[in-house]
């Protein structure tokens, strides 16, 4: 018998909501926006027009947290989330960041230069046919530039309204409190899920000073092959709400803590369903305490 709590039709918005800063809320349970590129996250996807499905059934589904790059392709995720969802409807916000070049498929290289910052801030409220873009994140401190430079290059943004809050993206507490000495930030993107818990310091500040912590790679890279193992705790707490791994370990996620906001992506309408499900499972104390 299915978990009683457990719609037919999943909702995000059983996850509850987040506020980033003082007038920005939205749904925790959000979607990543990376996966509806090609391999490596490089070129077009396989099949655009279904990318453009899923952004819209997400949507749907209740999901009002959508998180990109202009990396991501490159462009390509933020031409297909304005192609899906404009004009936005009310309660969606759009994310994305910058602070990054793109060589090839699989490769990345810090670039935080304000000049760069300002020049993929502009072309993406472009793709994304935005006035402002609502949280703008850092995605890599360059090690190249100070960090003061980059954020100060941010905030010049946000004082012209092309940017309404600031974020960063895989930082730790030193470097976080380096950076709020710049400029005020409103969230933390990190990579964070039940196998990989090395920013549990991070969450906890996030938690005290009010941040979002917005989980991404939330399943793991490799899905929840080694989370559900026939036998594994995982496998053990799913069986008994009859959800799927990938549910309890979203479901442990936003059981961590107020602060995060998963954002599982996805490709695949299925998948998608099934990530959403996620919001409604509720595990007891016992078996949050047997994840760890």
């Amino acid at each position: 018998m299915t978990d009683p709590a457990v719609p037919s039709v999943p909702s995000a918005a059983l996850a509850g909501s987040i506020a980033f800063g003082d007038d920005l809320v939205t749904t925790r349970l959000g979607f990543g926006a990376m996966r509806i590129t090609g391999p490596g996250v490089w070129g077009e996807p396989a099949d655009p027009a279904a990318a453009v499905a899923v952004l819209r059934r997400a949507v749907e589904l209740g999901v009002q947290f959508i998180d990109t790059a202009d990396s991501y392709g490159p462009e390509v995720s933020e031409r297909l989330i304005a192609e899906a969802l404009y004009p936005y409807p009310d309660q969606v916000v759009i994310a994305t960041k910058g602070g990054f070049l793109r060589d090839g498929p699989g490769k990345w290289r810090p670039h935080g230069t304000p000049e760069h910052l300002r020049a993929t801030c502009e072309a993406s409220l472009t793709r994304l046919r935005l006035e402002q873009i609502p949280l703008y994140q850092l995605h890599r401190i360059d090690p190249k530039v100070p960090v003061e430079e980059s954020l100060g290059a941010l905030q010049e943004l946000v004082a012209e309204g092309k940017i309404g809050r600031i974020g960063l993206s895989e930082v730790g507490v030193d470097e976080l409190r380096r950076a709020q000495a710049t400029a005020p930030i409103v969230s933390v993107q990190n990579r964070y899920n039940l196998l990989d818990r090395a920013w549990d310091e991070v969450v906890d500040v996030c938690d005290a000073e009010g941040l979002a912590f917005i989980a991404y790679f939330p399943l793991g890279t490799g899905g929840t092959a080694e989370l559900g193992r026939p036998g594994s705790v995982v496998d053990e707490v799913a069986r008994a709400h009859e959800a799927t791994p990938a549910q309890v370990a979203l479901a442990w996620l936003l059981a961590r803590s107020p602060a995060i906001v998963p954002i599982p992506g996805t490709s695949s309408p299925e998948h998608l369903e099934e990530n959403i499900g996620a919001a409604a499972l509720r595990l007891t104390p016992d078996e949050l305490a047997s994840l760890g």
